[in-house]
Formats: C-alpha cells, sequence, structure tokens
C-alpha cells in the first residue's frame, strides 16, 4: 500500500478534464499538496493509506474555481454607489471614495474579507489588480489563498504611486520579493487605454515580453470607450495596443463587451485571453461581451466577478449561471453556452487564461490538490440528473462546504479556517462607518 497524507472520498468527482466526465464513489489520494490519484471508492483502502479520510457521501468534488479579474479591496465599497454610468460611477464616487480612504489598512482588511468571500463559495485562486499589491500579496499568503496580483499601472496619483513610472518600479519589486511563493503569481496592470499613455504601454510590452509575465487590462469596457479611442487616437483600442507590442497569448482582456470583426480578427491572430465579467457588465450597463463568437473562433473566455463595488458579490457560481443564461439570450441559441462548457470557463479556462493550467483547474495526477466540495443533498438541487446542470442552474455558490489549496483546508463544514469571520465582519462595519461619516 502507498503512503499518502489524505484520503477524501465523495458521491462525485467533477474532474473538469476529461470533458464532461462524471465519476461516482470515487476518491482523491493526496500527498505533499498535490493529486496522487483517482481511483475507485470500492479500490482505494487496497491500494493507499493516509492518517487523515474524509467521506462526503452527498457531496460532489471539483476543482476550485478561478475568478480571473476583480479588485478584491473594494469590498469595502460595496453598495457605496449603485446605479450609475460607468464614467460616473468612477469619476464621481469610487476614484474619490479611493483617494480618501485607501490605504495599506484599507486593502489588507478589504482583501481578507474578499478572500473569505470567495473561499465560501468556492473559489481558490482570483486574480487582484490594485493598489498596494505588496499588501494584497501578504493577505494572500497569510490566508492560504492562491492569486494572480496584476499590479495597477496608470498615470494618475494615487496614494500608492505618483506616477507610471512609480507604479511599475514598485511593482516589479512586489514581484521580485514574492517571486518564491508557488502560490502567487505575478501581471502588469495598466488600468484601461483611457488611463496609460503610449509610452507607457510600449514599456509594459517590452517589461512582459522579458519576463514572460502576463498583462491584464480593462479593454473594450464600454461603447463609449471605443468611440472616444478612435476620436483621440484613429484606431480602436485593441489595434492600438497591438500596434504597441502588449497583444499576445498572454494579454488578458478584461470585458471586451465591444468585438467588431476586426476586433476578433486581432484576438485570433494573438490568441489572447478574454475574461469575461457578467454582472458588472449588467450592472454598469457595459454591454454584452459576445461569448459564442469568441468561443466559436478559438478563442479562451474565461469568468471574473470584477470588484464587489461594481458587482456586488464575488460568487462565482452566479457568474457560471448568468454567463450561460446571457450566452444564449444575446445569440438567440439555447446551445451557445452550455453547463459543461460554463464549468469549464470557470475552472480550467481560468486557469488557462492565468496561465496556471499546469498546477490548477483540474482534478488530475500531479497537479497541485485545489479542490472544493458541493453539497448536492439541498432540495433546490433535486434530483441531480446531470451533475455540471445541476452546479451552473441551481445556485451553487450557497452550497460550497469545503476547500483545499494545495490540499489544506481552507474552509470545512463552511468554517474558515485561516479567517474569522466574526472579526472580519466587525472590521466591515468599523470601515462603513469610516467612510458613511458615522
Amino acid at each position: 500500500m502507498e503512503n499518502v497524507d489524505q484520503i477524501i472520498r465523495a458521491r462525485w468527482i467533477l474532474p473538469v478534464n476529461p470533458r464532461d466526465t462524471v465519476l461516482e464513489h470515487h476518491a482523491v489520494a493526496l500527498r505533499d499538496g498535490r493529486i496522487v490519484a483517482i481511483v475507485p471508492g470500492d479500490r482505494v483502502a487496497g491500494a493507499f493509506h493516509a492518517p487523515l479520510e474524509t467521506a462526503l457521501d452527498d457531496h460532489l468534488l471539483m476543482p476550485g474555481l478561478v475568478n480571473t479579474h476583480g479588485h478584491a479591496a473594494m469590498t469595502l465599497l460595496r453598495g457605496l454607489a449603485d446605479d450609475h454610468t460607468l464614467m460616473d460611477w468612477l469619476q464621481e464616487h469610487i476614484w474619490p471614495a479611493e483617494a480618501r480612504w485607501m490605504g495599506e489598512e484599507f486593502v489588507r482588511t478589504g482583501t481578507r474579507l474578499a478572500i473569505a468571500e470567495m473561499l465560501a463559495s468556492g473559489t481558490t485562486c482570483a486574480s487582484d489588480m490594485y493598489f498596494f499589491p505588496d499588501v494584497a500579496a501578504a493577505t494572500v499568503v497569510e490566508a492560504g489563498f492562491r492569486a494572480q496580483i496584476a499590479f495597477p499601472i496608470l498615470e494618475q496619483p494615487s496614494a500608492w504611486g505618483a506616477n507610471a513610472d512609480e507604479y511599475l518600479a514598485k511593482g516589479l519589486q512586489v514581484r521580485d520579493d514574492y517571486r518564491s511563493c508557488p502560490r502567487l503569481s505575478f501581471a502588469f496592470g495598466p488600468h484601461a487605454p483611457y488611463t496609460t499613455s503610449d509610452q507607457t504601454l510600449a514599456r509594459v510590452a517590452m517589461l512582459a515580453a522579458e519576463l514572460d509575465s502576463a498583462v491584464q487590462m480593462h479593454v473594450h469596457e464600454t461603447a463609449g470607450e471605443v468611440h472616444e479611442a478612435i476620436a483621440h487616437h484613429g484606431c480602436r483600442p485593441l489595434a492600438r495596443l497591438e500596434g504597441l507590442g502588449l497583444l499576445s497569448p498572454r494579454f488578458q482582456a478584461v470585458h471586451m463587451t465591444q468585438v467588431a470583426p476586426e476586433d476578433l480578427e486581432l484576438l485570433v491572430r494573438n490568441q489572447a485571453q478574454v475574461l469575461h465579467c457578467p454582472s458588472s457588465n449588467l450592472k454598469l450597463a457595459a454591454g454584452f461581451c459576445p461569448v459564442r463568437t469568441l468561443g466559436a473562433a478559438g478563442i479562451n473566455v474565461a469568468l471574473g466577478t470584477d470588484g464587489a463595488a461594481s458587482n456586488n458579490a464575488l460568487d462565482l457560481f452566479a457568474e457560471m449561471r448568468l454567463a450561460a443564461l446571457l450566452a444564449k439570450g444575446s445569440s438567440g441559441d439555447p446551445t451557445a453556452l452550455s453547463a459543461h462548457a460554463a464549468v469549464r470557463m470557470a475552472t480550467l479556462g481560468g486557469a488557462e487564461a492565468l496561465g496556471l493550467a499546469e498546477r490548477i483547474g483540474s482534478l488530475e495526477p500531479g497537479k497541485d490538490a485545489d479542490m472544493i466540495a458541493v453539497d448536492m443533498r439541498r432540495i433546490a438541487c433535486a434530483p441531480v440528473y446531470d451533475a455540471h446542470s445541476a452546479l451552473v442552474y441551481t445556485g451553487s455558490g450557497a452550497a460550497v462546504t469545503h476547500a483545499w489549496v494545495e490540499g489544506r483546508a481552507l474552509l470545512s463544514e463552511r468554517r474558515l479556517c485561516t479567517l474569522a469571520h466574526d472579526e472580519l465582519h466587525a472590521e466591515a462595519l468599523a470601515w462603513q462607518r469610516r467612510i458613511a461619516g458615522r
């Protein structure tokens, strides 16, 4: 018998790869934070010995969800400025609030709050683009979470930096400081085409190529953004970015609600990643990402929640459901995005977009044991004819009971293991009183 660290048995296992596979009454054997094997439950006792065994007889075990775009610390601005247009929301509400309140304490508390919310709804890896990425990185490490830190770059000053040069220098230093942490990866995060100059973007392109690093950026978020770009630069934003050398398979285009034929051609030619944030796009009336068209062209489309200030939740199961329904409704094709495809978008598709598919996104021997368990005993879920359908269409975020990253339990029986719920809630209320002025 082979010695392993732990064995987890489940009623269903959804490995994601092979595609559309669901295993019944199987078990996963883990050692040193990685998956050793997935075997039928009646054979595991004869093949493996572990000091820790967990039986999840009514649960589905699957890869942890990958939230490819968000601004974690903005949980502290949740509900502060709802029901505004994008630019009014940013310029009249969010940016002034950040200018007054944003700092290390704000980012630390907001990021911890976001990680707790994401773990409780099944996300074990997230991409975070926000100020004070050094604080965010330290918070991720402390919580045992996994993240891509896209350090922000823009021309305007903030509490974290005076200009684009300082943002770049500080961001690269954070990247260097955490280069030995396996649960952290880093990306350049130029905010948007309209907040970064050609000179800055060309420098980002050069550095990203030298370091083989990802670049995440809000692109083609609204029709107004595209129209203004044409007026100021004589071309659409995506064409400008290609001309500056930014587009590649490492480029993560957030939102992409405006996709003309020429934009699609650029995405395909450069094999760029598209990060779809359906709830945020709808709430800000930004537009509709053409998921069906992008998928048919071979573009990898992954899912993100965006920040809690524009969503207002960080539940990737809710994004799966909404993405599937939007793709159907906007295309007139009920087969445009199946439940199976939506699950892949939120797991292996997200891992591919962040360059992490060799480590996470599916349950396979040799990969890191980033997993979640979903309780399938809910009345709203019964009966279960198709596990993928049950996950996507029945509000499964609230049914997540367990979460592991590298085999370490971060959520067990719906209780956070590395973060204190009551303490976080109290800190959030304290920030609410400060920001609201009472």
